[in-house]
């Protein structure tokens, strides 16, 4: 059996690409006498011609399409190689990858990231935003070194550390008729009024929808929005009364807003997520020391070290 090396299957590969000797000399950048002595050299080792020459153009044989599929795979194969050494150079001159539910990134997050680049203005940062599951399959990726999240992350390959708890909050705009309800017909008024809510398939539905339930409170949201962010922009604007977490809210601009006395014992767990069996590199637990300073600056109260 007569295999290929690298170097015919890169000529390969061009001349399917390029369609032409003269193309394919121009991807790999020499001559086309080397691109024709290559090509005519691998068909004789193989025993069968993968182009037909018709009119200075090359068309594969159906053997060659077979073989171009095979070898696209190898070199996405060697792309994520290229592309995990990219990340491990990258990481070894101070990179640190951040993902974060979209409630902490808005403010919180970012408020740690500038206090943190005062004193590391040599360490790159990246931020992305990402919804529950996004989240999670970054850090199993290793797309991210580290993440930190509104809501639990169970999987047997991460570690979550809790950081802190933080308050659930009902708010409506701050003129609102509900401002001036008391508390002990709150939940029949609620009732009938504009409700904004979450979609089935994020972490608050899962949350607030038994929250309501043990308030004898139905769950039938008048408008559906993906984030806490999204739902206070909305009570501003007078379309109704939303749940919230604190940080959220304080983000949006509370001063249009008032917090109504219901739910007052929920409590969400933001806390730091990376993989189980890789520490943190230095510079990252740097990070998740001016991340609790960043908490206990906003008047959140702190778990201790894990």
């Amino acid at each position: 059996m007569q295999s290929l090396n690298l170097r015919q299957i890169e000529v390969f590969r061009a001349v399917m690409i390029a369609g032409s000797i003269n193309g394919a000399a121009q991807l790999l950048l020499i001559s086309q006498p080397a691109v024709s002595r290559m090509l005519s050299h691998t068909e004789a080792r193989i025993g069968f011609q993968l182009f037909e020459r018709v009119k200075g153009r090359l068309y594969p044989s159906p053997e060659a399409r077979r073989l171009f599929a095979h070898v696209e795979s190898v070199y996405r194969g060697i792309q994520r190689v290229n592309t995990t050494l990219h990340d491990l150079v990258q990481q070894r001159h101070g990179v640190l990858r951040i993902v974060s539910s979209p409630s902490l990134g808005h403010q919180f997050v970012p408020d740690a990231i500038t206090s943190f680049r005062r004193e590391n203005a040599d360490i790159r940062v990246s931020l992305e935003c990402l919804r529950h599951v996004s989240l999670r399959d970054r850090l199993l990726d290793q797309q991210a070194d580290l993440g930190i999240s509104l809501f639990p992350v169970d999987h047997p390959n991460l570690r979550a550390v809790p950081l802190s708890d933080i308050r659930v909050l009902v708010v409506c705009p701050a003129d609102h008729p509900l401002t001036r309800v008391p508390a002990a017909d709150l939940s029949q008024v609620l009732a009938e009024s504009p409700f904004i809510g979450y979609p089935a398939d994020t972490p608050f539905f899962s949350f607030v929808k038994p929250a309501f339930e043990r308030q004898g409170l139905p769950y039938w949201p008048d408008i559906d929005v993906d984030s806490p962010h999204h739902a206070c922009a909305l009570v501003k604007n007078g379309a109704g009364f939303a749940v919230v977490d604190e940080v959220s809210w304080r983000a949006s601009g509370s001063e249009r807003m008032t917090v109504l006395p219901l739910l007052t014992d929920e409590r969400l767990t933001v806390s730091l997520v990376h993989l189980r069996r890789e520490p943190l590199a230095q510079f990252a637990q740097g990070f998740v020391e001016q991340l609790r300073r960043t908490l206990a600056d906003s008047g959140l109260e702190l778990f201790g070290d894990d």
